[in-house]
């Protein structure tokens, strides 16, 4: 890649940068704005848009245009044709720069950064979009946050009003924004457009794709201030920190008073006191409680989804992050260091439950009765025997 001294714009040729570097210097400069352009063509086109004029017209709508290269496109529109396809994946387009901004959604290539902060795009027009974030003109009157567009604000707007005008005709789930109904859709229709090339897995949306693509290539782009552990995803680092790093756990069981670091896990956990199963294998007529139990039981019993696979040992794993954790014993690479003793661990949750031996804190009390205890799964155990000496009535879960 060849890049701009001066703006910091890359090139794929020397020759291309050598063009644009005349858009630095007063060679071809526009006597009416002071534009600078690549070269005399360039100038020439550039002031029809002073002039108004538009020597090129479509035989079909009439639309005139300024450049023949435009009218050539917009033709297009009007055929069908769509002469760029994508060898990776089934998309085609009219345009080959259509094409070029489309193949970094495989690449994740982002040649553009924003000067302010940093953050990186993959088109100069969706950096353009972005930019209006560090400006007031589409403002929030209710938080002050800055969005990126009128049509983005309306969506924002909502989540304040809790108002959700699209609906899934198939589900009833309901969406702030049409785009979010059109991704929803495509799990209704199993229409998985964005293929990766390195496996046979397929997403739904584009960031899935970039994001899984980093199972391959091994980049860890998202550091963690306090341990120095890498991620993938800014997600999985948020979690990290918030499952590792911090002792809170707002959330409890309304059935046995055990409490949780986030919502979700307590949702998963009422599914051991209720005996909820709601994901079903459409093979057969097995149920589970949590939808890795599932994907597990199809990889296993129907051979369906994809596996993988520890180069060392073969041994096969539904998400790469368990896959990146068994690794770890094959290196004996213990990352997780108990800040009591110098005792090390594999992962997060090995460490947290080797450090209650240090705590006097028990964060687990039965609702039956005045006992607590430091382990979940104590207090799992002592909840059984306690709620099988009451009526069923006594175990109805806390308001």
């Amino acid at each position: 890649m060849y890049s701009c001294s001066q703006c910091g714009k890359s090139f794929s040729s020397q020759s291309g940068l050598c063009q644009h570097m005349n858009t630095h210097t007063s060679k071809y400069k526009c006597t009416e704005c002071g534009k600078c352009c690549k070269d005399s063509s360039a100038l020439v086109i550039h002031r029809r848009s002073h002039s108004g004029e538009k020597p090129f017209e479509c035989t079909v709508c009439s639309k005139r245009f300024s450049q023949s290269s435009n009218l050539v496109t917009h033709s297009r529109t009007h055929s069908g044709y769509k002469p760029y396809k994508c060898h990776t994946c089934d998309n085609a387009f009219s345009e080959s720069g259509s094409l070029n901004s489309h193949m970094r959604v495989h690449t994740g290539e982002q040649l553009y950064s924003c000067k302010q902060c940093g953050k990186r795009y993959s088109s100069k027009n969706s950096l353009n979009v972005h930019m209006t974030i560090h400006t007031s003109k589409y403002k929030c009157t209710e938080c002050g946050k800055c969005c990126e567009g009128s049509s983005v604000l309306a969506a924002h707007r909502r989540s304040h009003s809790g108002e959700k005008p699209f609906e899934c005709t198939v589900c009833s789930k309901r969406f702030t924004q049409s785009s979010s109904l059109a991704t929803h859709s495509r799990i209704h229709r199993e229409d998985k457009p964005y293929k990766c090339d390195k496996c046979d897995k397929a997403f739904h949306q584009s960031i899935h794709l970039t994001c899984h693509m980093r199972v391959h290539t091994g980049d860890k782009p998202y550091k963690c201030s306090l341990c120095e552990i890498c991620f993938s995803q800014s997600s999985h680092l948020h979690r990290h920190k918030r499952h590792v790093h911090s002792n809170r756990r707002p959330y409890q069981c309304p059935f046995c008073g055990m409490m949780f670091k986030t919502n979700v896990h307590v949702k998963r956990h009422t599914r051991i006191h209720t005996g909820a199963k709601p994901h079903s294998c459409r093979h057969c007529s097995d149920r589970f409680m949590q939808s890795h139990q599932l994907k597990r039981h199809l990889l296993e019993s129907h051979n369906e989804g994809t596996s993988l696979t520890c180069n060392i040992c073969q041994k096969k794993f539904v998400y790469s992050c368990d896959l990146q954790k068994h690794l770890l014993q094959h290196k004996s690479v213990k990352p997780y260091v108990c800040s009591v003793c110098p005792k090390r661990f594999y992962s997060a949750g090995q460490l947290n439950s080797h450090q209650l031996v240090h705590s006097d804190v028990k964060s687990f009390g039965c609702i039956l009765c005045d006992k607590s205890f430091k382990r979940k799964q104590s207090v799992i155990e002592h909840f059984k025997r306690c709620a099988s000496k009451l009526s069923v009535s006594d175990m109805l879960p806390i308001c």
